[in-house]
């Protein structure tokens, strides 16, 4: 099976060297060239990249060197959207995701199905742009992509159960954990980010009033709950990156 991703930056690349890794050939789009360089060098040698991944002893080097002659990253768009299942990594833009899925709809394989990395937009809006709406699919990674085992993937009415199957499988193929949630059009976010915002509005208060800064509200989470990062400090990462 060969898997396309649209979208090269954080989260588009790692969820690129992901899927390379777990076996599948896989090509990565971005338009931009500087997105493009950056995702290969996050990818080879990142904080959370193949090479660091030997070092840990996460991966043989043979294993890495496979993972990384399945992982093209391309200019071409219909390259990507040549594939048996794409992920969908554009920023979060409801039109620019419409947009994207148009052309997808128009280029992919006609059994192909399309999943969608959103945060919170509604799947249902992105299947509506395409005649195959039973084939759409939310697939909500967490940042960062390779080590979490987060795999948050949203059904609508129409998705069909071979469409989630796929993705359930090249989940834990990928080594996550895949829950199956509904679509809720009326509200931002499912499952994740709906509690997730909810802290960090709390935790926006409390730094507000005085209480404690970001880095002390934190290093208390951290502390408290054995959260790998804090909340703001999950902010940072999944915009900016974990180097």
């Amino acid at each position: 099976m060969r898997i396309g991703v649209i979208g090269a930056g954080v989260m588009g690349s790692g969820i690129a060297q992901s899927v390379a890794t777990a076996g599948y050939e896989t090509c990565c789009y971005d338009p931009d060239e500087g997105a493009r360089t950056r995702a290969a060098e996050a990818v080879r040698t990142g904080r959370y990249g193949l090479q660091r991944g030997v070092e840990r002893g996460k991966l043989s080097e043979d294993d890495a060197a496979a993972a990384l002659a399945r992982l093209e990253i391309s200019a071409d768009f219909d390259a990507a959207g040549a594939c048996d299942l794409v992920i969908e990594c554009v920023p979060e833009d409801l039109a620019l995701k419409i947009e994207t899925f148009r052309k997808l709809d128009a280029t992919a394989p006609p059994a192909a199905v399309l999943a969608s990395n959103t945060s919170g937009f509604p799947i249902a809006a992105l299947a509506a742009a395409t005649d195959r709406p039973a084939q759409v699919v939310g697939w909500h990674w967490a940042s960062p992509p390779v080590v979490m085992r987060f795999a948050e993937v949203v059904r609508t009415p129409a998705t069909g159960d071979d469409a989630l199957g796929l993705v359930c499988e090249v989940a834990r193929a990928c080594g996550k954990n895949p829950i199956v949630v509904n679509d809720n059009p009326r509200v931002w976010g499912f499952v994740a980010n709906r509690v997730y915002a909810a802290m960090l509005r709390e935790a926006g208060q409390v730094v507000a009033e005085g209480v404690a800064s970001q880095d002390e509200v934190n290093q208390l989470m951290v502390d408290c709950f054995n959260w790998p990062v804090g909340p703001y400090g999950m902010v940072r990462g999944a915009t900016k990156g974990w180097s």
